[in-house]
């Protein structure tokens, strides 16, 4: 937007110096008066008319200035809803061919998770078939190997329950000789010691009534004596 022109330059006309006067009885200064009454007359016309076309520039301008703005603005405005009636067709456009993308996206993942559907029930379809032979075989292997794991067993503890009966009859007899030889040890040890008992009793009692007859005879002698 250009700037406001100038206003013209208007130059007024100076006015003439006051003229001297001279007091003198002539004509001259009558005329003098009346020509510095018109000089001051035409300076205050000057000045008006300078003045009225200062107004007339201002208002000249001023009515520029308006239709400039006024047009810029209507220039604006078409300019702005050719912007948005542009803006609103690309948005249009956009949006349809958005939808257009999408919808072609979601037709593409439809497609793509059916194929990985389909390819998936197929893998776990043979997997599920391959685990069901797998564990069949693994159960045949395992029902065999158990088959051989209790027969061994089977024959491993009937072979130690051979042993651990031989080896209980054999403790059994040991055991009842042992307590034989010791119930025989025993009883000739009590018999021995039943003998020194009653033996050491007889000579307990022998020797009280040694005593007893000793001190019967003492109290005896001294009785009489």
């Amino acid at each position: 937007m250009g700037g406001r022109p100038p206003a013209p330059r208007v130059e007024y006309i100076p006015a003439p110096p006051p003229p001297v006067t001279v007091s003198t009885p002539t004509q001259s200064l009558q005329t003098q008066t009346e020509l510095a009454k018109l000089t001051g007359e035409q300076t205050r016309l000057n000045m008006e008319t300078g003045a009225d076309l200062d107004r007339i520039n201002e208002e000249f301008y001023t009515g520029q200035d308006l239709r400039r703005y006024r047009a810029r603005g209507a220039e604006e405005r078409l300019l702005s809803e050719t912007r948005g009636e542009q803006e609103r067709a690309t948005i249009g456009t956009t949006g349809s061919e958005t939808r257009l993308t999408r919808a072609e996206e979601g037709f593409q993942t439809r497609r793509t998770r059916e194929t990985a559907g389909k390819e998936e029930r197929a893998t776990i379809g043979t997997t599920g078939a391959e685990t069901r032979r797998t564990r069949e075989t693994e159960g045949a292997q395992t029902r065999l190997t158990r088959g051989t794991e209790g027969t061994e067993t089977r024959r491993t503890r009937e072979t130690e329950g051979a042993q651990t009966r031989q080896t209980r009859e054999t403790e059994g007899t040991q055991e009842r000789l042992t307590t034989q030889a010791r119930g025989v040890e025993q009883r000739a040890a009590i018999g021995k010691s039943g003998e020194e008992a009653r033996r050491t009793a007889l000579q307990q009692e022998a020797f009280r009534r040694y005593k007893e007859n000793r001190d019967f005879q003492q109290s005896r002698d001294a009785y009489k004596s």
